[in-house]
């Protein structure tokens, strides 16, 4: 594979030229997602990997400029967005705790009367996405304008072949906003509601895009024009959930392995930051049994491995 890099980095550059040359040799990526056609199509062993130091500095490797499908990946951003406007308030229509059942599980919601585990399964990311919609008007719209921004890309854009097949295959998400809507956890009209959230899920983006948006995490909540979006403890909280709630039900084993706060989608994207030193993002989009990126964990994996670094 070809490595490449906006800068020079004698740290990370070996590194990410040796954990490429190892996901190169190895059998079995998993499988893309199969129920969105345009995830079903790409080629399981596409792999990308790109590094971003708080300074925008960005090393990359193999498929590190190539957009793909974000999906869940967004639900990070949306949370930041709107708990940087309402606060601790938000916490009181959805919870912090790792769900234990399928990330789109009507189940859970019952239980629990409307009141979603967590941020990161498709129940809680309803609710940010309606919170955030309630506050900006536009959803989506504030999510793809922070995304433009942080990765200084303008050209980022929702995928509408990829939110129209999502909305067509939508029906369980109608099912878990109606269901939260009965029980008051829902502001908005659900028609509305959907159309932000799919969209929102759609925004196509590369390793180097995501990796440098997500450095604000890193940096403790303050963006890339030096502004703050979260405060200190708020970015704390959002690492928090990342951790234990990030990459579906497989949280546990992410932690044991990787060690870094992580958000992964079904597009085969991950996400992870190490606290006051960088954001990576990993793309190859074979999926475990789970839904996470079998190169995609091993590629973290290694990094944390050959680097040290980690939250433990």
């Amino acid at each position: 594979m070809v490595i490449m890099s906006m800068s020079s980095s004698p740290a990370f550059l070996p590194i990410l030229e040796r954990i490429a040359d190892e996901i190169e040799r190895t059998p079995g990526r998993g499988r893309p997602a199969d129920y969105i056609p345009a995830l079903a199509a790409c080629d399981p062993r596409s792999f990308g990997m790109a590094v971003a130091e708080l300074d925008g500095t960005v090393h990359g490797v193999g498929d590190w400029r190539q957009p793909f499908s974000t999906q869940s990946i967004t639900k990070v951003f949306t949370l930041a967005l709107d708990l940087g406007r309402e606060g601790d308030e938000l916490w009181e229509h959805v919870g912090r705790e790792p769900s234990g059942n399928p990330f789109n599980s009507l189940v859970q919601l019952e239980y629990e009367n409307g009141i979603p585990r967590n941020p990161f399964i498709n129940a809680g990311a309803l609710v940010v996405t309606d919170r955030l919609q309630t506050r900006s008007g536009d959803a989506a719209g504030e999510l793809l304008a922070f995304l433009r921004a942080e990765s200084g890309n303008p050209g980022l854009d929702f995928d509408k072949g990829v939110a129209a097949s999502e909305s067509q295959h939508g029906d369980r998400n109608a099912a878990l906003a109606h269901f939260m809507a009965s029980y008051g956890n829902i502001d908005n009209d659900i028609p509305v509601l959907l159309d932000q959230y799919f969209r929102q899920c759609s925004v196509a983006a590369s390793c180097a895009d995501l990796a440098l948006a997500t450095t604000f995490l890193a940096r403790h909540g303050i963006r890339a024009d030096g502004s703050r979006l979260l405060t200190r403890s708020q970015a704390k909280q959002v690492n928090a959930v990342m951790l234990t709630c990030g990459t579906y039900d497989a949280a546990g084993d992410f932690a044991y392995r990787v060690g870094l706060p992580g958000k992964s989608g079904v597009g085969g994207g991950i996400i992870a930051v190490v606290p006051g030193r960088c954001a990576i993002c990993v793309w190859s989009p074979g999926l475990d049994e789970r839904g996470n990126s079998v190169a995609g964990v091993a590629a973290l994996d290694r990094f944390t491995t050959l680097t040290g670094l980690s939250v433990f």
